[in-house]
């Protein structure tokens, strides 16, 4: 089976590379020459833990190749996917323009059956689109009768785990037309069928549908629990015996339960908004998940109030450290990532910032320049420091060196941001401990 995948971003590199670990065919297909070239030689442009071996194997082993065009690779492809971004405008919707891109492509470049898969995060309705456009192409070209059917299979991929995600699936849900439009994705999907995962087959719109209600749930536990540890610091509760208690329950369950300092990430803010968007557009207002993105601005702020009323309000000339720059551990991405609003919430107050983070410090500079300084390691960034806040879980930051922090610091306080220290292993080194909701 012969597989192109236009988009080399994260959802189109980790999908092809793990389609031909499977021993598909797959070119992937991306207009920025650099990035094709750097790919060829073994360059990956994201960080994705286990990524760089297997794009290499599959390269060695003549499954995976890279071009700059879908016209050198349509002729022979029984399905294309449309993997590329998708990214919020400024009234929170969706920008399909590079989906319909592909699709105008497409109808261009079409000249038998071929299964256009959506992979791409779209809202509901983007199906439609991208047939009226692909018509469009093709009555153009005088071909108005080429056959073609469109498949929307949207990804749930959580970064850093992406390819044990692909790999070993919760379920794969697939939006599909007709009979032969099944079976070419079933064939595709095989191995998966085979270990006995979940896929998932339905019409187009509820497929496109899922993807959003997935991430709006998740992101709506995540500022649920959030609201319950700020309630909790109000009344004197715990909110990690609250969290354990409600998580007990099976109708509920632990996942997703963490308190800390907000979501961030390609997928939860973008996702969220254009669900809204979506709701307003049919007339059909999103109160509840409005509310989770009101709650998640809100809380990426605290650990800056935290600091701020540790110093009386005035952070003029403080030193703060921060550990972790990144949204989630295992990745490099700071889209949406609440260390942006604590970093630009401390500038603008006068603090001086000293950031590290294992991974994204190339991706910080990309972003900020020289406003802060980059240590060159966790406990560098500490020396001097006031307070030290932690934003970010990696598990170098899990069991530090109380001792070390304390004599490189000249203050005493530590603003836990994902509630994963104690108070006792501080409190033994003269520290004290900031946590949320406890």
């Amino acid at each position: 089976m012969n597989v192109a995948i236009v988009g080399t971003g994260y959802v189109g590199l980790v999908s092809g590379a793990c389609f031909s670990e499977n021993g598909v065919n797959v070119t992937c297909v991306d207009i920025d020459t650099a990035k094709i070239e750097g790919l060829r030689q073994g360059r990956i442009p994201i960080y994705e833990p286990g990524l760089d071996e297997l794009v290499k194997r599959n390269v060695a082993a003549g499954r995976l190749h890279f071009v700059t065009s879908l016209a050198e690779v349509i002729d022979s492809s029984d399905i294309v996917f449309c993997a590329v971004g998708t990214p919020a405008d400024e009234d929170g919707s969706a920008d399909l323009s590079h989906v319909l891109a592909v699709a105008a492509d497409f109808g261009r470049l079409v000249k038998r059956y071929t299964l256009f898969v959506t992979k791409s995060t779209v809202p509901v309705g983007t199906s439609a689109l991208v047939r009226a456009e692909i018509k469009a192409q093709l009555a153009a070209r005088g071909c108005p009768d080429t056959e073609f059917e469109l498949a929307s299979n949207p990804e749930f991929l959580k970064e850093g785990a992406a390819i044990k995600d692909f790999m070993s699936p919760d379920r794969v849900v697939i939006g599909i037309e007709s009979e032969r439009g099944r079976k070419l994705m079933e064939r595709l999907y095989r191995p998966f069928l085979l270990n006995n995962f979940r896929v998932m087959f339905m019409d187009l719109p509820s497929a496109e549908m899922t993807k959003y209600a997935a991430n709006a749930m998740l992101a709506t536990r995540i500022s649920f629990i959030n609201e319950i540890a700020n309630l909790c610091e109000k009344v004197g509760a715990d909110v990690n015996c609250v969290r354990t208690a409600i998580g007990a329950d099976v109708r509920i369950g632990g996942k997703f339960l963490y308190p800390g300092c907000g979501y961030g990430g390609s997928c939860f803010p973008k996702d969220v908004r254009a669900l809204i968007h979506t709701g307003e557009e049919h007339g059909c207002p999103m109160k509840v998940i409005r509310a989770v993105e009101e709650v998640n601005e809100r809380q990426k702020t605290v650990v800056f109030h935290k600091l701020a009323a540790i110093f009386g309000g005035n952070l003029q000339g403080r030193r703060i450290a921060l550990w972790g720059l990144a949204f989630k551990p295992e990745t490099d991405d700071m889209r949406c990532a609440p260390s942006l609003e604590v970093i630009a919430r401390l500038l603008e107050a006068g603090a001086r910032v000293a950031v590290y983070d294992p991974v994204a410090m190339d991706e910080c500079r990309r972003r900020l320049g020289d406003s802060v300084e980059y240590a060159p390691d966790m406990y560098a960034a500490v020396v001097d420091a006031d307070a030290l806040a932690m934003l970010t879980e990696w598990k170098s930051f899990r069991l530090p060196s109380w001792a070390v922090v304390a004599r490189a610091m000249s203050g005493c306080h530590v603003v836990d941001g994902r509630n994963i220290y104690q108070r006792p292993d501080l409190e033994a080194h003269g520290l004290t401990l900031h946590s949320i909701g406890r």
